[in-house]
């Protein structure tokens, strides 16, 4: 999470040397500019871009029909205001530290920049709170699927995560909304560039010593670390060890028990990226709350490291859901990297769960290709291979499949009398008899 006050956008996003009389003309400390622009102007503008990229496409596969679940919607809300939060940090961080060291985009860093400050500010404020949240409830949900799941059919709904994500979203602005009042803008008239510049200064509100500390300091420390910090640390730690418990019992969990624990880590891997990259944040805060002193230079490189590390924090989402989802993995390479958007192949992963001759048995890893006979289904029942279609019926013996519970993914259901479907059944368990909306699409 950001610095929570002013301090690296008031005055100018460069920690220059203020001039005389508080002019808006600064002069460039050569020390820190080039810090600057390595960490914003680079690396900063660099990750946020491919962040927002990362995101778009992750907002695409998750909103598929095939995905459609209630976990997924938290993930796409997480993915929008990770992209407005890039974006803002973007304006005000990236582009505004390019300018010091270069002496490029003048106009931006003197002119623009000023005037979207009081807006953007705010708003990248907003968004890092509803950031924080959205991964809490997101562990939350996880927490009542996995530990829990009796709770999951009424809790963990499509049309609760839509309640989740808009409540928390307005939570985010009307807690930051006395931000809106906390910059000004001042105007000056540059001779050498003969035009009239513009800065950022802070208001009288925001210099009020009560509502710094109470406010900007405390309330900041409390709401956006002690809370969600807290909250994640214990949720995870009892998911964590609910999911070391099924590993030591893998080979009898059933497939959706698998998914469940699949998705469980996968997300630890989210909280766990959202813990470091929010950790330096946490200390720059604790700083500012407690009032340590520091060097100027000290000061300047934590806040700038800071900022980058929560854009990398609303960036790498999409790396983990690669690695770690194998469903999101395989639709990505489907739309992407295969027949691109407008692929008309269907397989297990279509929204009307058509089968094709990717389909296949699996019993406990061991996987036997069948070829799908058109208006026909295979199943598999004591080592028998049995094709139905209408009143066509011949048995073929296979090779005994090892022993557990077989997964089948059937193909369309047809409500005739003469086409019928024979599965192996698998033994009923506490989770597949909460299969609610929360049963994970990764």
């Amino acid at each position: 999470m950001r610095n929570s006050s002013l301090n690296d956008v008031v005055s100018t996003p460069s920690p220059w040397t203020i001039g005389e009389n508080d002019s808006c003309i600064l002069v460039p400390d050569s020390s820190m500019d080039c810090y600057t622009f390595i960490i914003n102007g680079i690396f900063l503008n660099g990750i946020g871009l491919l962040g927002i990229l990362g995101n778009i496409i992750s907002m695409i596969i998750l909103s598929r029909p095939q995905m459609k679940s209630s976990i997924n919607y938290l993930l796409i809300g997480l993915a929008r205001v990770d992209t407005v939060l890039i974006i803002t940090s973007v304006l005000l961080f990236g582009l505004s530290g390019i300018y010091p060291y270069t002496g490029q985009l003048f106009t931006y860093y003197y002119v623009v920049y000023p005037h979207i400050v009081p807006v953007i500010y705010p708003l990248s404020m907003a968004t890092q709170t509803a950031s924080a949240y959205l991964t809490l409830t997101v562990t939350l949900e996880r927490f009542v699927a996995v530990c829990h799941p009796l709770r999951a059919r009424s809790l963990c709904t499509y049309g609760r995560a839509r309640v989740y994500v808009v409540v928390i979203i307005i939570f985010s602005f009307v807690y930051n909304f006395p931000k809106v009042f906390e910059a000004s803008i001042k105007s000056e008239w540059y001779e050498d560039a003969n035009l009239t510049v513009y800065c950022i200064r802070p208001t009288e509100f925001r210099s009020n010593d009560v509502y710094v500390n109470v406010y900007v300091h405390w309330c900041y420390l409390i709401f956006m670390y002690v809370v969600p910090f807290g909250s994640l640390a214990v949720l995870n730690a009892a998911i964590y060890k609910q999911v070391r418990k099924a590993n030591m019992e893998r080979q009898r969990l059933s497939r959706l028990q698998r998914r469940e624990i699949g998705l469980a880590t996968m997300l630890l891997f989210v909280v766990l990226v959202f813990f470091i990259c929010n950790l330096l944040p946490l200390v720059n805060n604790i700083i500012e709350s407690f009032h340590f002193q520091l060097d100027q230079i000290t000061k300047v490189h934590i806040i700038k490291t800071s900022n980058l590390f929560v854009t990398i924090n609303s960036s790498v989402n999409f790396i983990i859901y690669v690695i770690f989802g194998e469903k999101f993995q395989r639709l990505f390479l489907r739309l992407f990297c295969s027949h691109g958007f407008f692929s008309s192949s269907t397989g297990r992963d279509s929204p009307d769960g058509a089968t094709t001759n990717e389909d296949s048995f699996i019993s406990n890893g061991d996987r036997q290709s069948m070829r799908l006979y058109r208006q026909s289904t295979t199943i598999s029942r004591n080592g028998t291979s049995i094709r139905l279609n209408g009143t066509d019926r011949r048995s073929l013996r296979t090779r005994v499949p090892s022993p557990g519970p077989c997964v089948y993914y059937p193909a369309n259901r047809r409500k005739k009398e003469n086409n019928y479907m024979i599965q192996t059944s698998i033994p009923s368990t506490e989770w597949e008899e909460t299969n609610c909306n929360s049963a994970t699409n990764f």
